[in-house]
């Protein structure tokens, strides 16, 4: 039986504490789905644009092995209609959410992964900055 699993996020600035969230996500299931915040929701939430636009970075993380699906999220608000619309037996989300999506127990198996240490695109953005 297909075991499906769901995740979201911005991926901008693509690295490799990415990869390795959505590597993990992979192995939790048979089918990997990628909600890929749009360019209008992660202003909402961080309060700048992302450097790649939503279209970038959603065949960015379509083209990766462990990801079968991607969709664009617009917002934190359907989180609950997108684990129905597609299926969702796992979300995963990064444990800098944990307990947040709590809620969510009663549509399916909710587990937060470990981000990789060191790694964030804020702070890459920052560094870029200190080179101008």
């Amino acid at each position: 039986m297909e075991k499906r699993v769901i995740t979201f996020g911005t991926f901008d600035l693509f690295h490799v504490g990415h990869l390795r969230i959505l590597e993990r996500a992979a192995t939790l299931g048979s089918h990997l789905i990628v909600g890929v915040s749009s360019d209008a929701l992660n202003f909402s939430k961080k309060g700048r644009n992302p450097i790649y636009p939503e279209n970038e970075r959603m065949e960015i993380v379509k083209s990766l092995r462990c990801v079968n699906e991607v969709f664009l999220e617009e917002s934190l608000e359907l989180k609950g209609e997108y684990i129905k619309t597609y299926r969702a037996d796992v979300l995963t989300m990064g444990h800098d959410w944990e307990g947040r999506f709590d809620g969510f127990r009663s549509l399916c198996e909710v587990v937060y992964f470990p981000r990789t240490q060191g790694i964030s695109t804020t702070d890459i953005i920052a560094q870029v900055k200190t080179y101008e």
